[in-house]
Formats: structure tokens, C-alpha cells, sequence
């Protein structure tokens, strides 16, 4: 049994931060290949939720997701809260698993006390597991982002999703800042860099 890792919402400038993990065999992961799962982020949002319902729906599946929100990450700082948010999944689910592989190339220490964490850089294009947290972790962005866009349309967030998109940040210069944006992300080095814009809006 493999346990994924993956997040949505890390570099965005409002909303939360959704940390998911997936845990099943291989063969389970494999039925998902063939409904197409592949990483969150080249899927369309059909997909997205689509992929979300047969993933909770399945019994041979577990998956936790845990969320922190803009004022946590204000207060204890990105990393913590990735941190923090991968432990508390890494507590409800490494019973279940034999193997844990966690998207990115740091394991925030943890691996001390999970010496068989695999950190994998882009695992969510490689482990159908980590692919499968990608999709929940991001469907829970999106519906966030679609929720709160309702209270504050002339952001874009339904189209953003909260990343600092040219339309985002115009809005927040000219308006002001919400209280779910994150206070202590700096709109500084995008303003003076615009090639970050283009990055981020790859993200979403």
C-alpha cells in the first residue's frame, strides 16, 4: 500500500493551503490511470471533481485532507503549516501504508520519524497516488475559490483560484486586500517581476 502526498494552494496570495493523501494498492491506482487520473493540474475542472467523487466513493481507497487558512499561514508561516498539515495525515495514514511518497523534494523532517518517506520531485505526473491527492487537494481548492469568489467577484478567484494573476493583483491594489488573502505574502517582487505572473498562472 502506497501513501501520496500532495498540496494545492501553496503559492496562492488568498485562500487556504489543502494538503491531501491518498492511500491504496497499486492495482486500485491503476483503475484510476484508466479514468485518465493524471496530475491535478492538466486536468479541467470536470475531471477534477469527477476523479474527487470516485476517489471518496471507493473502498479500497483512504484519503485524509487537511486545510489551513490564510490567517494560519499568516501566524505560523507556509512551512509550518505544510508541515504541520502533512503530519497530522501522516498520522491518520501511515498505519496503512507501507510506502510514503510526498510530491516535492523536502519531507520537513519528517522523515526522522518516517524513515520511509520518498520525497519525489513532480511525483504527481509519476505515482498514481500522489496524482490521486493532487486531484482531491485540488478540487477542495477550487471549491473554496468558487465560494468565497461569490462574496468577492472582482478578484477573478473563480478563474485564478487565488494565485497572483495580473487581473488578481490589479484588483488588490485598487481595492485592498481581503481578510482571506495572506497578509504576509508580498505583492512587492510581483509587481517589479511580471515574469512570476506567467509562472503562477501556469499553477492554476
Amino acid at each position: 500500500m502506497v501513501l501520496g502526498i500532495d498540496e494545492a494552494g501553496r503559492g496562492c496570495l488568498a485562500g487556504s493551503l489543502f494538503v491531501a493523501g491518498v492511500v491504496c494498492n497499486d492495482q486500485t491506482a491503476l483503475e484510476f490511470l484508466k479514468m485518465g487520473l493524471k496530475d491535478s493540474k492538466k486536468l479541467s475542472p470536470k475531471k477534477r471533481f469527477f476523479l474527487e467523487d470516485k476517489i471518496k466513493m471507493h473502498g479500497e481507497v483512504g484519503f485524509f485532507v487537511v486545510k489551513k487558512s490564510a490567517n494560519e499561514i499568516d501566524s505560523l508561516g507556509l512551512g509550518a503549516c505544510l508541515k504541520l498539515a502533512i503530519e497530522e495525515i501522516l498520522e491518520n495514514g501511515c498505519s496503512l501504508a507501507n510506502e510514503i511518497k510526498i510530491d516535492g523534494n523536502t519531507a520537513f523532517g519528517l522523515n526522522k520519524r518516517y524513515p520511509h518517506i520518498q520525497t519525489i520531485i513532480k511525483g504527481d505526473e509519476t505515482i498514481a497516488q500522489i496524482a490521486m491527492a493532487s486531484v482531491l487537494a485540488k478540487a477542495f481548492k477550487d471549491r473554496e475559490m468558487r465560494q468565497l469568489h461569490a462574496l468577492f467577484k472582482e478578484y477573478g478567484w473563480d478563474k485564478n483560484c487565488g494565485y497572483g494573476t495580473k487581473q488578481h493583483i490589479e484588483a488588490i491594489i485598487k481595492l485592498g486586500a481581503t481578510p482571506f488573502h495572506r497578509h504576509s505574502f508580498t505583492l512587492k517582487n510581483r509587481i517589479l517581476n511580471p515574469k512570476l505572473l506567467g509562472v503562477e498562472q501556469r499553477l492554476i
